[in-house]
């Protein structure tokens, strides 16, 4: 797993290279000071996962996230955040970034954090998506009505929406994995979205 460290502190880019490269199943390939230049790195080492601080100089981590999401479509990115960004991690969030993670978590935290995003799965830390879920509702909510969603479907969408795996979702109703795929394959049919991601932030965004 190949990580590009993004943060203005250079000492919190040191620190971070070194701690998350002492985890053998990660490969640090480069740090960066700010969104753009975080972009350009992309280009140049191709990381799997970008992790992103969000308020930077030049360019902050919201437009760095827009700007990797939009031409590295395999490229993912966490937001390394406080709690005072929920302003920026809810913009960033709908740029797609897969996840969100705080600066005071243990370095062991932020590398599980990490298996998890490159697993397919969205990282959430539990109070800021508590705070989020009460920022992000906004006033052109679409009417849910119209989707005909199942309650079994609103169930699991709301799961996903907390950043639960398919994985854990089955364990958590008591149903099959092979099920849980065909439930999100359905959520997605019927709310017209591409992907886990969008579905997260459909819920987030309406709920």
């Amino acid at each position: 797993m190949k990580i590009l460290v993004v943060d203005d502190d250079a000492l919190i880019r040191e620190s971070l290279s070194i701690l998350l490269g002492l985890d053998e199943g990660i490969e640090v390939v480069g740090a960066a000071s700010n969104g753009q230049e975080a972009f350009d790195k992309c280009k140049e080492v191709n990381p799997d996962i970008v992790l992103m601080d969000v308020r930077m100089p030049i360019m902050d981590g919201v437009l760095g996230t827009k700007l990797i999401k939009s031409s590295f479509k395999d490229i993912k990115v966490v937001i390394l955040t406080t709690f005072k960004d929920d302003e920026y991690i809810k913009e960033a969030i709908k740029n797609g970034a897969e996840g969100y993670i705080l600066k005071n978590q243990s370095s062991d935290s932020i590398v599980d954090s990490l298996k998890t995003v490159i697993k397919g799965n969205m990282v959430f830390e539990k109070n800021v998506a508590r705070t989020l879920s009460s920022l992000i509702k906004e006033d052109n909510k679409k009417g849910i009505d119209k989707y005909n969603l199942t309650d079994r479907e609103m169930d699991i969408l709301k799961l996903i929406g907390e950043g639960l795996s398919n994985k854990e979702i089955a364990a958590k109703i008591h149903l099959g994995e092979g099920t849980i795929r065909n439930y999100v394959t359905s959520l997605l049919e019927k709310l017209e979205l591409r992907d886990r991601t969008q579905l997260a932030i459909f819920y987030l965004k309406n709920f």
